[in-house]
């Protein structure tokens, strides 16, 4: 099971390593997509966590435990396909390859389980095309 989720943490839990504990006890993957964390002030981790969902609840209960709010998160990336001319500047900058041009027909192709919302594409798409929405 993968799940982006985005962690609300109090100052107190700031000196606790969670990664560690999520990765050692819980058995669970973590790909750090954002992160603002200052030891002794408040912070957010956004993650894309890997595990199986047992495993993932039992953390995401001891995180609460710990005081760590937890907000799922559920993006999309969407793009004007009608307006698309199949440049290539997106794809060329999607370095997790969810973004691809390719044979036969060269048309862009979107896999939404590779984005890791980095944001490149709507930096690089000439005609400013792509939005990206969250929702909790």
């Amino acid at each position: 099971m993968v799940k982006k989720v985005i962690l609300s943490f109090p100052a107190e839990v700031s000196e606790l390593p969670l990664a560690n504990v999520l990765v050692k006890q819980f058995d669970v993957q973590i790909n750090i997509l954002k992160a603002s964390i200052e030891a002794g002030k408040s912070g957010s981790l956004f993650l894309e966590l890997h595990a199986d969902s047992d495993n993932l609840e039992s953390a995401f209960v001891w995180l609460e435990e710990k005081g760590v709010k937890i907000s799922p998160i559920a993006s999309r990336i969407s793009y004007d396909e009608q307006q698309c001319i199949d440049c290539g500047n997106c794809a060329s900058a999607c370095v997790s390859q969810a973004l691809t041009l390719a044979k036969p027909d060269w048309k862009l192709k979107f896999n939404p389980e590779k984005c890791v919302l980095c944001k490149l594409c709507l930096k690089t798409c000439p005609l400013q095309l792509f939005k990206i929405e969250f929702s909790e």
